[in-house]
């Protein structure tokens, strides 16, 4: 079970060039880090110290963002989907491109398990992902109302896949979400989105054993 957001995708931290391209901003316009200068970023700290929900976090860049191109953005979405508006290909990360494929490859079920994966993107961006068809089954926050960690999320996706939750290995870079799915009985990756290679090295090898 792959989380969406910065597991299957780039995290907007990591495309602040791309995103200055599509709105037209100047090159080095936004300096929030994030996970990759913390220290910087000081909204970043209070979110993972539980002082602000992640979605406070991503609507204080929202807001910020659409008001340096004079728009009033209340959404997420409004933000990602200007962002997001060039190839696809342009966002996803090949290391999770290439686990699917594998997975999918040995007649392994693969899932996506997203708290907001068409309110944040919208439908057309996921309607354009290359891999939907090696993709068992998609289970969204959007659509359910239930959010990770609450422990229906993850009964839902088993359910979905006909597998007890000790079979599945949840993969997601929010901690919250990684203890929820630990009390949930399933197996467990943390996503260090400052180092996706090692994060996959890492589901691999606890799904298939060392591989070269």
């Amino acid at each position: 079970m792959l989380d969406f957001g910065g597991v299957v995708t780039k995290t907007l931290f990591e495309t602040h060039a791309l995103t200055e391209q599509a709105l037209g901003l100047a090159a080095g316009t936004l300096t929030w880090r994030g996970p990759f200068d913390p220290e910087s970023d000081p909204e970043w700290r209070a979110m993972q110290a539980g002082e602000m929900t992640e979605r406070d976090y991503w609507m204080l860049r929202t807001r910020e963002t659409g008001q340096l191109i004079g728009e009033d953005w209340t959404m997420m979405s409004d933000l990602l989907q200007a962002a997001r508006s060039g190839a696809v290909d342009d966002f996803l990360r090949p290391e999770a491109l290439r686990a699917i494929d594998r997975w999918a490859d040995r007649g392994r079920p693969v899932a996506i398990l997203s708290n907001e994966l068409d309110l944040f993107y919208g439908p057309r961006f996921r309607a354009s992902l290359p891999f939907l068809d090696r993709i068992t089954c998609i289970v969204d926050g959007t659509y359910t109302e239930i959010l990770k960690p609450d422990p229906r999320a993850y009964e839902l996706v088993c359910s979905a896949l006909g597998l007890p939750p000790a079979a599945c290995l949840m993969v997601d870079d929010q901690m919250r979400n990684i203890a929820g799915a630990t009390k949930a009985n399933m197996q467990t990756v943390w996503f260090d989105v400052t180092d996706p290679t090692a994060g996959f090295d890492r589901v691999i090898s606890l799904l298939e054993g060392p591989h070269p």
